[in-house]
């Protein structure tokens, strides 16, 4: 019972379009539930830090909006500093009592109040009182302590929604300061630009709000898509006539009078001529009646949403259509959908594309891959962001911090655009360093190379002075294709690489596909996919997959000798010696085929989970280099799932147990006598990159973007200086604490530019 209500009120509050119908829902609904005489709500305000009365049932609604409190003040100040609930059987005799002169509240005796806590920020406390003196009971209790948890994104969604307006009349009426929307870093670098929101094809829930800009358009090109489906269900009802029984006949008939133009088709008109434009209408009204039919008691008519949804998805696709021919976007975009696909991005110029933000994905989605090899600012995961409500709004993106800023202030506008010109003017001096070696100021030698994936990130690398390929993340092709790929069409990929680089080598990883990297055709669905079947797991898995890949890797390398493979995942001597032998079993066929192979290609293991670190000298005497992926390392070693943004603050690559374990892979490496390379985002950022060369690392291998950056800091540094810093950071025991003392060992040597700018506060 009280599950069934918790879900009824919480998905009446997901219909709410405004903040002030959820809490006013919220309210009525939990008094309603609880039995109580009195519900309200307090919201903090968070350039007041008050908690203010924002909704109410029992009391005087009169006060909403008007009364408030300090954070600390009185027992609703009490609940929000002490983070729990608070229950009392007579709240006027309790010390921390304040009574809000004209709120109403004198005869109610009994208190109970509890956060409504979001990503660990208290948003406001939800009340309930009655005037009876007693104390709620557990189960009062319990049922308000999970309402508050469940409402809690629900009323912070509501608040960055509420907080978009649609235009301002004059500057004054701009919001004060800015609302964030925090995700995850996908790709570094800040922008300032103009939405547009691309929705994925043929979703009514994804539809953004925007103003028509030609009604009649609009209301002819709805009209069309009308008529396109009326024609599409009388077809398919005409192919079934002598399948159907009369009853299953007259649904189509339903169908038909749905989409009658006195029905919901007036309607979009309606809305269409008022301003809207066609999609964002017939969303609107289709969304209002698919739920309607959901609240229906009656199975058979419940069900009948599903028909309801179907057909405005149908006339949903041909307006699509009709809108993609006509879209022009403006000269600053930034790209921002519920889940970005590569073909969205190819829909934009390159010249115009500023940044993109993603509300669902990774930092290390295929988005995020190509985002960074193009070097253009983005955000994944952002979801407590309002997207359908964003098109055509100016917006601030930090990729460094994973921030989005809604309604930016003119100051917070200005300091961005001062950072972007900042890094406008900071590439532009690195382009200098293009040709010059990367060494230490006292001689010591860094190799720089690349991650790839995409044959668009070779010119762009070798521009930037890449000395090799660290990491080719072979997965790349097979994400863009519907099959798996020949072997000869794998050749011909990996001869281009090859080729692009030669005579500088080429680390190939063999395919990485599981956790959040599934192929379409290829699904892998499991409970805990990170922990589960990926990486090496899966070809050894699948030897067919495994040795077409390899035998195609060892074609394309005929007359080059600049391949190195590589093996992602391995967790144990046993995987490793198996996907040897298979290596061995491939160059054996591959000379059979009469191709004229000089020697196997040294052959490597990636370094990413924490059983690899404690047996990397045992794997380094079976191969011929290590390498650790920084990426992987940090998760699984802290066990933060780098792509949740609920987490996002604890993933730590500074963290010490991260700083011990590379240390030991360097140095277990080098015992056996084997070269040592890192390819995770950690070697492309500037401060980590000295203490990998103080740990020496052998290579770096990182995002072209950052080559010049980390380039610059090395060949300012002496590597007794760095060395120097790495003991220090080595007796330290606090992630921030290591990062304060790099931050500063290169601000002291004129390198403030590469520390990172912490923008996350930047609420002008």
């Amino acid at each position: 019972m009280m599950l069934e209500m918790l879900r009824n009120i919480v998905q009446r509050v997901n219909t709410a379009e405004t903040l002030e119908e959820a809490l006013n829902i919220i309210v009525f609904r939990v008094r309603e539930a609880m039995g109580t005489e009195v519900c309200s709500v307090y919201l903090r305000d968070p350039l007041s830090n008050r908690l203010v009365f924002r909704a109410t049932e029992g009391l005087n609604k009169n006060q909403i909006g008007l009364l408030s409190l300090a954070h600390d003040e009185g027992l609703v100040g009490l609940v929000a500093t002490r983070e729990e609930p608070v229950n009392l059987d007579n709240a006027s005799q309790h010390p921390n009592f304040a009574l809000l002169d004209g709120i109403g509240e004198e005869p109610f005796h009994a208190f109970l109040g509890v956060p409504i806590i979001h990503h660990k920020i208290v948003l406001g406390v939800l009340v309930v009182q009655q005037a009876q003196r007693r104390k709620f009971d557990e189960s009062d209790e319990a049922f308000l302590v999970t309402m508050s948890a469940q409402l809690a994104g629900v009323i912070a969604h509501a608040q960055v929604t509420g907080s978009i307006q649609d235009e301002y009349t004059d500057a004054s009426e701009r919001p004060a300061g800015s609302t964030r929307v925090s995700g995850i870093g996908g790709s570094p670098g800040v922008a300032v630009g103009t939405v547009a929101v691309v929705s994925p094809v043929a979703d009514l829930y994804a539809v953004p709000k925007k103003t028509a800009t030609d009604r009649r358009a609009e209301l002819r090109a709805f009209k069309q898509a009308l008529e396109s489906v009326r024609a599409d269900v009388r077809a398919v009802a005409a192919n079934l006539v002598d399948q159907l029984n009369a009853e299953d006949r007259a649904l189509f008939d339903v169908y038909l009078s749905i989409l009658d133009d006195s029905t919901i088709g007036a309607e979009v008109a309606s809305l269409i001529k008022a301003g809207q434009w066609a999609q964002g209408a017939l969303s609107q009204v289709m969304i209002e009646h698919i739920r309607h039919f959901e609240q229906m008691e009656h199975s058979y008519l419940r069900e009948r949403a599903v028909d309801v949804k179907d057909l405005g998805t149908r006339v949903l696709s041909y307006l699509q259509a009709e809108a993609q021919d006509r879209r022009e976007y403006s000269d600053r975009v930034i790209l921002v959908g519920e889940e970005l696909t590569a073909s969205m991005l190819g829909e934009v110029p390159r010249e115009k594309l500023v940044a993109l933000v993603s509300v669902r994905g990774s930092g290390n989605s295929h988005v995020a891959i190509l985002a960074r090899a193009m070097g253009v600012p983005t955000v994944m995961g952002a979801v407590d962001l309002p997207y359908t409500k964003l098109d055509g709004k100016t917006v601030i993106i930090d990729g460094y911090n994973g921030v989005v800023h809604l309604n930016p202030s003119d100051m917070l506008l200005e300091r961005f655009e001062e950072l972007i010109a900042q890094e406008a003017a900071l590439t532009k001096d690195l382009e200098a360093l293009r040709d010059s070696d990367c060494e230490t100021a006292d001689g010591h030698r860094v190799p720089l190379f690349v991650n790839t994936g995409l044959m668009a990130d070779v010119a762009i690398s070798l521009d930037r002075g890449a000395e090799g390929v660290g990491l080719y993340r072979t997965e790349v092709p097979f994400l863009m294709q519907e099959r798996f790929p020949s072997e000869e069409e794998q050749r011909q990929l990996y001869r281009q690489q090859l080729e692009a680089f030669a005579p500088k080598s080429v680390t190939m990883r063999t395919l990485d596909i599981g956790g959040d990297k599934s192929l379409p055709y290829f699904p892998i669905e499991e409970e805990n996919p990170f922990l589960g079947w990926r990486g090496i797991r899966v070809t050894l898995d699948h030897p067919e997959i495994f040795l077409a890949q390899v035998r195609a890797m060892l074609k394309a390398n005929v007359g080059l000798g600049n391949l190195r493979i590589m093996l992602p995942m391995v967790s144990n001597l046993q995987e490793l010696q198996e996907a040897i032998d298979l290596v061995d079993r491939s160059y054996e066929e591959v000379l059979q085929e009469g191709y004229a192979l000089t020697e196997r290609p040294p052959i490597g293991v990636m370094v990413e989970v924490p059983a690899a670190v404690y047996q990397a000298r045992a794997m380094a005497r079976k191969v011929d280099f290590l390498s650790v992926g920084s990426n992987d390392l940090t998760q699984y070693l802290l066990a933060v799932d780098r792509n949740n943004a609920r987490v996002a603050d604890l993933y730590h690559a500074y963290h010490p147990a991260v700083i011990h374990a590379l240390r030991w892979v360097s140095d277990s490496a080098h015992i056996e006598g084997k070269p040592v390379s890192i390819c995770g985002e950690l070697a492309g950022d500037p401060g980590a990159a000295v203490l990998l060369t103080a740990m020496g690392f052998d290579t770096l291998s990182m995002n072209s973007i950052s080559l010049p950056k980390v380039k610059k800091a090395l060949r300012s540094v002496m590597l007794e200086d760095a060395q120097r810093l790495l003991d220090e950071v080595l007796l330290m025991d606090n992630s921030d604490q290591i990062q304060r003392q790099v931050s500063d060992f290169l601000a002291e040597r004129g390198m403030a530019q590469f520390v990172p700018v912490d923008l996350s506060e930047q609420t002008l």
